[in-house]
């Protein structure tokens, strides 16, 4: 599989390529808006480090098979259509998608595999399973949810909190998100509260609270390390490189049904 990686100097694309090469994978293009910021322990030797403009050309010149893309989406919406262009598929674990940026993906899926998430890690995936079963099974309880990142997160709520609340909506119907409270502010018999706090250097928790009139249940996941999600994107790299055009779940490469 030969791999290229976008966000190469930032935090995600840093840890992809850390990845990586403990795997063995063979990383042939870093891509960078600064190129100079790649140190040159990040990748090997033979792998070229190129600047966002000269992607469309460097994907078809090393005959990428995958690119695995952790950045913003504004950039994500030119990757995209570079990837279509030149046939690669494409992996994006990048968050705060509007209506037009998923579109952007759709219309590359028309042309190669994509698989986005909000979240590449397995426990996450089960933690949603979780979250829908239990919302479903104590229908008449209070939902609350809790989300921490660390202070350079631009988007709120995570990608994967609002993957969490779908699931409750799944099973409950959609219900009104109230984000945070300050005031007087009664709770609604049937809103569910969404809390982003933004701190210090917090890889990533997700906390689900239902709660009845006698008792609480919390369903929590903690990230310890970046490091879970950007080998979790290489398993989903893996996994749809040479599959057919279009959209794919990341719950498939896990075979988990969320």
């Amino acid at each position: 599989m030969r791999l290229a990686v976008t966000g190469a100097s930032g935090r995600m694309g840093g840890e992809v390529l850390a990845a990586a090469a403990d795997r063995a994978e063979r990383v042939v293009l870093a891509v960078s808006s600064e190129p100079d910021a790649v140190g040159p322990t990040a990748v090997d030797a033979d792998t070229e480090i190129v600047p966002d403009a000269d992607l469309a050309d460097a994907l078809a010149a090393h005959e990428v098979d995958v690119l695995v893309d952790f950045t913003a989406p504004s950039a994500l919406v030119d990757y995209a259509a570079a990837c279509a262009d030149a046939g690669v598929a494409l992996v994006t674990g990048t968050t705060g998608l509007t209506d037009d940026h998923r579109g952007a993906l759709a219309d590359a899926a028309d042309a190669v595999p994509v698989l986005h998430a909000p979240n590449f890690s397995k426990g996450v995936a089960v933690l949603t399973r979780l979250v829908g079963e239990a919302a479903g099974a104590l229908a008449d309880y209070d939902v609350e949810l809790v989300e921490a990142h660390h202070d350079g997160k631009t988007d709120a709520p995570s990608g994967t909190a609002l993957s969490l609340l779908d699931a409750v909506d799944d099973v409950r119907g959609e219900s009104p998100r109230v984000h945070g409270r300050e005031g007087e502010a009664p709770r609604a018999e049937d809103e569910v509260g969404v809390h982003a706090v933004r701190a210090g250097d917090v890889t990533g928790v997700h906390e689900v609270w239902l709660a009845g009139g006698r008792e609480e249940l919390r369903l929590t996941h903690r990230a310890e390390s970046r490091r879970v999600f950007a080998e979790g994107a290489l398993d989903a790299a893996a996994w749809l490189a040479g599959r057919d055009a279009g959209q794919y779940e990341f719950e498939a490469v896990l075979e988990v049904d969320a």
